[in-house]
C-alpha cells in the first residue's frame, strides 16, 4: 500500500500533505460559516431576529476561518510555484470572481447592522447569502479542476480560450462545496443555538443531508475509480462510515457528535481526493506527459526545508489559537438573547462615537 510513496521526494510529499490538510481545514471551518451565510436567507431564517442569531453564531470566527485558504494558497505558492502559476493563470476568471465574492461578503457582514432600515438590512443580508453561495461554488470548482485536470501544455500553460476551464467538473465541484457547506452550516446552527432554531436546524439536517452530500460522494468515487490507490480507497471507506455515523447522531439530536462526524467525513473525503491525485498536483487533460507532479512543480529542497521549520512552529500556533477561540465562544445562543434591531443599532452607534472620542 505504501509503495506509492517509495519513489517520490520526501519534502514535496510532506508539503503536498500539508496543503491537503489546509484545504480540508478550510472546507470544514469556512464551510460551515458559508453555509450559515446561505441559510440567513428566507430558505431557513424566518425573521430578522433569527437572521441576526445566525450571524452571531459565526461572528467571532468567520474571518479567522478564512486564514486556512490564505495559508493554503501561500503554501502552494512557496512550495509548488509551477502548480500555483499554472492553476491561477488558467483559472483567472473564476478566481477573480471568488475574490470579489470574498470582499463583497466581508463588507456585507460588517455593514449589515450599521443602519436601522429594513431595505438596508435586507440588501446586505442578500449580499451575505449570495456571496457565501458564490464563494462555496467557485472554491469547489477550483478544487474539482485541480483534481480532474486542465488543458495545459508542456510549459504548464492553459490551451484553449478564456472559458476552456468550464467543464462538467466545475459544476460537480461547485455543487459539492455548496452542498457540504449547507450541511456543515445546519450542523453548526444545531450545535450553537437553542430553542426552535436548534430543533429546526436539526430536523433539516436529518432530512436534507443525504441529498446535499451526493455531489461530494460522486466526486470522491469518481477520483477513486479513475486514479485511486489503496490508501485513498481506505480513506473513502472511512469517510462513508463517518457520514453514516454523523447522520445517525443527527437523527438522535446529538449535535456535537453529528457535527464532528460530518467534519470527519469532509476531512477524509478531501484527503481521499488529494491522495487519489498524488503524485500529480495538476493533471493535463491533453497528455499525461504534461502532468504537473510534486517532483517537477516543487521549489528547491532548501526552500522546502526552510518552510518546514516555519511550519513546525506556525501550524501549531494556528491550531492552538483557533481552538482557544472556539472554546471561548462555545456557549449556545437563543433568539431571546438577541436585542431589537433599533437597540442594537443604537449600541453600535454609541460604541463608534466612544471610540472616536477616545482617539
Amino acid at each position: 500500500m505504501f509503495e506509492l510513496f517509495a519513489d517520490q521526494p520526501l519534502l514535496p510529499t510532506l508539503w503536498f500533505a500539508v496543503i491537503s490538510f489546509f484545504w480540508a481545514g478550510y472546507i470544514i471551518l469556512d464551510g460551515f460559516d458559508l453555509g450559515v451565510g446561505m441559510l440567513m436567507s428566507r430558505i431557513f431564517a424566518k425573521n430578522e431576529k433569527e437572521r441576526r442569531l445566525l450571524l452571531n453564531t459565526i461572528g467571532p470566527v468567520w474571518d479567522g476561518n478564512e486564514v486556512w485558504v490564505v495559508t493554503g494558497g501561500a503554501a502552494t505558492f512557496a512550495a509548488f510555484p509551477l502548480w500555483y502559476a499554472s492553476l491561477f493563470s488558467a483559472l483567472y476568471i473564476p478566481l477573480t470572481l471568488a475574490l470579489l465574492a470574498l470582499i463583497f461578503r466581508a463588507v456585507a457582514i460588517e455593514y449589515r447592522g450599521k443602519k436601522d432600515s429594513e431595505s438596508w438590512i435586507a440588501g446586505w443580508t442578500l449580499a451575505i447569502s449570495l456571496g457565501s453561495f458564490f464563494i462555496a461554488f467557485l472554491v469547489g470548482a477550483l478544487l474539482a479542476l485541480t483534481s480532474t485536470g486542465l488543458p495545459i501544455n508542456a510549459n504548464g500553460d492553459r490551451v484553449g480560450g478564456a472559458f476552456a476551464w468550464l467543464t462538467p467538473a466545475v459544476f460537480m465541484g461547485g455543487l459539492a462545496m455548496v452542498g457540504i457547506s449547507l450541511v456543515m452550516g445546519l450542523a453548526f446552527i444545531a450545535l450553537k443555538t437553542d430553542g426552535e432554531v436548534r430543533h429546526r436546524a436539526g430536523a433539516a439536517l436529518v432530512k436534507f443531508s443525504p441529498l446535499l452530500v451526493l455531489p461530494v460522494i460522486v466526486w470522491v468515487i469518481y477520483m477513486q475509480v479513475t486514479t485511486g490507490n489503496g490508501i485513498s480507497y481506505a480513506l473513502t471507506v472511512l469517510a462513508v462510515l463517518a457520514l453514516a455515523a454523523a447522520w445517525f447522531f443527527a437523527s438522535r439530536r446529538s449535535e456535537g457528535k453529528a457535527f464532528s462526524g460530518f467534519a470527519v467525513f469532509v476531512g477524509f473525503g478531501v484527503l481521499a481526493i488529494f491522495l487519489a491525485l498524488y503524485p500529480n498536483v495538476l493533471p493535463s487533460t491533453l497528455d499525461e506527459a504534461y502532468n504537473l507532479t510534486i517532483a517537477n512543480a516543487s521549489s528547491s529542497e532548501y526552500t522546502l526545508r526552510v518552510m518546514s521549520w516555519v511550519g513546525l512552529f506556525g501550524i501549531p500556533i494556528l491550531l492552538v489559537y483557533q481552538s482557544w477561540t472556539y472554546w471561548v465562544f462555545r456557549k449556545r445562543l437563543r433568539v431571546e438573547n438577541i436585542p431589537d434591531a433599533h437597540d442594537a443599532t443604537e449600541l453600535a452607534t454609541r460604541a463608534t462615537r466612544a471610540s472616536v472620542h477616545n482617539a
